[in-house]
């Protein structure tokens, strides 16, 4: 006779699956994921095909979440230390070191043969240079080494539009670097601002986050100078990909918006006193979001 499972069992096994998928920091994955459909679109100047656009998000989501296990199971010393990560699955011990390397590998090769096989192999090798460059240059190499960590790390987070532009096309143009520079300039702004919210957590833990070796006068001014620089870049994509008024005027806009909370930032810095980082970190979010929409938008609109 069958005998059911037990609900401890069922339990068990939801809270494994979930463990999992937390390992891999969906979170993180999504924003990844946002850049990627809308720099297909520019590529194609169109709509791509949907079911390139399906096989490049699963593939982009195996990739990204491979080098998130990889970071987890690598900065599983730290993340016990730090409030923000306590409850992630090596911390919790929902999951072993040994199955998350396991996975990690697993989902690795996984992408990159999945890119290969499915889509180009221009973008398998795109896919593995993501996975290595945030594994051993970010992770094993900057993290814990010097407080331009981010900025170099911010590389890995840029590939995915390297990606999602070589699965179309197959080849690299300018437009698509130029796209990679402006998620690479983009991050400093984004991740210093929550550095400086989590500034204690990252102390205790000796990963030298700017905030942690720096004064936020000399952080403020840093994300001022990368505000700008990111503006300059999503303008530079006007000229270069064609870009219309959709985008022209978001870009404007939103990028006065960005760099106006970026001197607030900075402001408050000089006063001593910094309120509420989270803000500039949200709203670096909410424009990049608003950004690649306007990315998709406008080549399907013409006026």
């Amino acid at each position: 006779m069958t005998t059911l499972p037990t609900a401890s069992k069922r339990f068990s096994l939801f809270s494994k699956i979930r463990a999992y998928f937390l390992l891999t920091k969906p979170r993180v994955i999504e924003l990844l994921l946002i850049t990627t459909v809308p720099t297909m679109i520019l590529a194609e100047r169109g709509l791509p095909d949907l079911g390139l656009i399906l096989a490049v998000l699963l593939g982009g989501a195996l990739s990204a979440g491979s080098a998130n296990a990889f970071n987890c199971y690598i900065d599983a010393d730290i993340d016990k230390i730090m409030g923000r990560t306590q409850n992630r699955p090596l911390v919790t011990g929902e999951l072993t070191k040994t199955e998350a390397f396991v996975f990690a590998w697993a989902i690795g090769i996984f992408s990159v043969l999945w890119f290969g096989l499915v889509v180009n192999w221009l973008a398998a090798l795109l896919s593995l240079a993501a996975i290595l460059f945030y594994v051993f240059v970010y992770t094993l190499g900057l993290k814990r080494r010097t407080p331009q960590n981010i900025v170099w790390g911010g590389a890995a987070g840029s590939m995915p539009v390297l990606i999602g532009w070589a699965s179309v096309t197959g080849d690299l143009s300018a437009a698509a670097w130029v796209l990679f520079a402006i998620i690479f300039l983009w991050t400093p702004p984004h991740y210093w601002p929550l550095s400086m919210r989590y500034k204690k957590d990252y102390a205790d833990a000796s990963v030298p986050m700017l905030p942690v070796v720096a004064h936020n006068k000399t952080v403020g001014r840093q994300i001022i100078l990368y505000a700008y620089a990111y503006l300059a870049s999503t303008l530079l994509l006007i000229p270069i990909a064609d870009m219309g008024l959709i985008y022209t005027s978001v870009a404007v806009i939103a990028g006065i918006w960005f760099t106006w909370e970026s001197h607030l930032l900075y402001r408050q810095a000089l006063k001593g006193e910094i309120r509420n980082p989270m803000r500039l970190f949200h709203g670096s979010i909410t424009h990049l979001t608003l950004l690649f929409i306007a990315v998709a938008v406008d080549p399907l609109i013409v006026f």
